[in-house]
């Protein structure tokens, strides 16, 4: 069976298995918002990790064709907003079952100084001031310095999406 397998998995290109290889990667669901001046942008992400606790930084990876890409790339503030478990809602909104400000229908959305849209009840919201970008592909690496942490006060209980679904560890491992 798993030579079968590994048959068809080679015959796939190698984005493809790239694709399927990275479904086994459980990631914690985030959700990436920013404020242009003139609207607020969400879009769901999986593509986030810390790039320097001095000074403070997070790294965030988007698709170039997203919607924010345009205003963050640009030099807007962004906030990396970490999903909770009873906030699936909030992802698939932000993941593209909404549009424009329906993507902050639900939820509890405030703004930072700067102006920045942040989540209330989250996990944690990260604001951060942009530093500089990548293009790569068709994606870009973006780099943002921490200006604002807001931390969640109840149990720790992430949403993680992994093999194409959602999950949360306090039930599923």
């Amino acid at each position: 069976m798993g030579d079968v397998r590994m048959a068809t998995l080679a015959a796939r290109s190698l984005s493809e298995q790239m694709a399927i290889g990275l479904r086994r990667l459980g990631k914690p669901v985030a959700v990436i918002t920013c404020w242009d001046g003139e609207r607020r942008w969400a879009k769901t992400a999986t593509a986030v990790t810390e790039l320097s606790l001095d000074p403070p930084a997070l790294l965030i990876c988007i698709d170039r064709q997203a919607g924010l890409y345009r205003p963050i790339t640009g030099g807007a503030n962004f906030c990396v907003n970490i999903l909770h478990a009873d906030q699936l809602a909030i992802s698939e909104q932000c993941g593209g079952a909404a549009r424009g400000e329906g993507r902050f229908r639900e939820g509890r959305w405030d703004s930072a100084a700067c102006g920045t849209p942040y989540l209330r009840g989250c996990e944690a919201s990260f604001v951060c001031e942009y530093q500089t970008h990548m293009d790569h592909g068709n994606g870009a690496i973006i780099i943002g310095a921490v200006t604002e942490v807001q931390i969640g006060t109840g149990e720790v209980d992430p949403l993680i999406y992994v093999d194409g679904h959602y999950a949360h560890p306090a039930t599923d491992f």
